[in-house]
């Protein structure tokens, strides 16, 4: 019997990733809204976008038999609150908005961990943070997606000034978050600052890693751990990379607070990655947060190196289903996303085609890439960016080892032509 799965923001690219699951000849996978409706508007009204996803699940002439999605808000908060409209598995709304509320994320996280850096809330009119926190720190909205509004500062002045871009760009999610607040029961000390507050923390360092996992019926289980590096110098990053390369008794302490943390909130029938810093000197660990889905960017490296991309996970648990893991099955024995960045504003003249991907993979086998700069577009216009730097394109990598991973990577970048003007400021 065929089972009609919709995803809320499904692509291209990830629509190629679910035809390679097991068990797909009784799935059928139905867009549920566009990526575009989704976060790349520059007003997300919540309540349109779920009367409009209810109407379209309602019109379906089938039976609904999952709803899920694999991107930030607003789509982690919408699974949870259509799922329970049509009685679909899924995580509870409150436990979702508990990881997606950084403040309300970090008091949690307190109850049961201590790896974690000085935080405070602090009020979008402030000039300086609280005495008891020191800089280095970043500020970052309670809730923001793909590392919009963060800065790191490291003084009263750098403070000022982050605090005036913050207070001019949080209400975009801001105020579609805080109509997700008002249908949950957040404790007094998040209620104050609602969906449009800044969280101040301690800069930490270190490597930093993911662990990904999913919880099902009180049990709480870890698949995968995956390193991220970045530019010397920065904080964007530069690559994915699975399997994790840190010792085994380190990836083991991390999964121990991955679960205790989850179990905390209280997630359940719902796929997670939670993010940390691991120094390697002094061995210190600090979570940084937790995400109430699993990451699609990952996807292509657990397919690469265990056979099957991370999306069987969350599609099982969507069916109400136990996943089926797999371990090692893969074609390769190590996988990578990376980003091809440039970190100075530009007017982009051109980009690769689908010729100039198709030639790509052609000539390097285990590789394929999706272009996100945009011809004809400038730089700084790209939705969804980090504060100091813009993508050009994704390259997914499979590879035998490290070294040839590396190898493959450069061979890509020299294989897509971009053509990109500097902007005098």
């Amino acid at each position: 019997m065929t089972e009609n799965i919709f995803v809320l923001g499904l692509d291209e690219h990830n629509r190629q990733t679910l035809h390679s699951l097991p068990h797909l000849a009784q799935y059928r996978f139905h867009p549920l809204l566009s990526i575009d409706e989704l976060q790349r508007q520059e007003n997300i009204r919540m309540p349109e976008l779920l009367e409009h996803a209810q109407a379209q699940l309602e019109a379906f002439d089938g039976s609904v038999d999952a709803i899920m999605g694999y991107w930030d808000f607003p789509v982690s908060s919408m699974v949870p609150i259509l799922c329970g409209r049509f009685g679909l598995p899924s995580a509870t709304l409150e436990s979702v908005v508990k990881c997606e509320h950084k403040y309300w994320s970090r008091l949690e996280q307190r109850k049961v961990i201590d790896e974690l850096p000085g935080f405070a809330e602090v009020e979008l009119d402030a000039t300086a943070p609280p005495e008891h926190l020191h800089y280095p720190m970043w500020l970052k909205p309670v809730k923001s997606f793909s590392s919009e509004l963060a800065f790191r500062v490291t003084d009263d002045g750098e403070f000022t000034e982050a605090m005036a871009e913050i207070r001019e760009g949080i209400g975009r999610i801001g105020e579609p978050f805080d109509f997700v607040l008002d249908r949950v029961d957040p404790p007094p000390e998040v209620v104050r600052g609602g969906g449009q507050a800044c969280l101040a923390e301690e800069e930490v360092g270190g490597e930093q890693v993911t662990v990904e996992g999913y919880s099902r019926n009180g049990e709480v289980r870890a698949y995968g751990v995956i390193d991220s590096l970045v530019y010397p110098g920065t904080s964007s990053f530069l690559r994915y990379q699975y399997p994790s390369r840190l010792p085994g008794e380190v990836t083991g302490r991390l999964i121990d607070i991955s679960e205790r943390v989850v179990r905390q909130i209280g997630l359940d029938s719902v796929t997670f990655n939670i993010e940390f810093f691991w120094d390697p000197e002094t061995g210190a660990v600090n979570l940084l947060e937790v995400n109430p889905r699993h990451s699609q960017s990952h996807a292509h490296l657990f397919e690469y190196v265990d056979g099957t991309p991370n999306h069987e996970c969350e599609v099982r648990l969507a069916l109400g289903r136990d996943p089926e893991l797999r371990h090692g099955e893969g074609a390769y024995g190590v996988a990578a996303k990376w980003f091809l960045r440039r970190f100075d504003d530009g007017l982009v003249r051109r980009v690769p085609d689908e010729q100039d991907l198709a030639r790509m993979e052609l000539e390097t086998a285990g590789v394929t890439a999706k272009i996100v700069a945009e011809e004809g577009g400038r730089l700084s216009d790209l939705p969804g960016q980090d504060s100091y730097s813009y993508e050009l394109a994704q390259i997914f990598v499979g590879a035998a080892d490290e070294e040839e991973l590396r190898d493959k990577y450069e061979r890509c970048v020299a294989a897509l032509p971009f053509e990109i003007d500097d902007i005098d400021e």
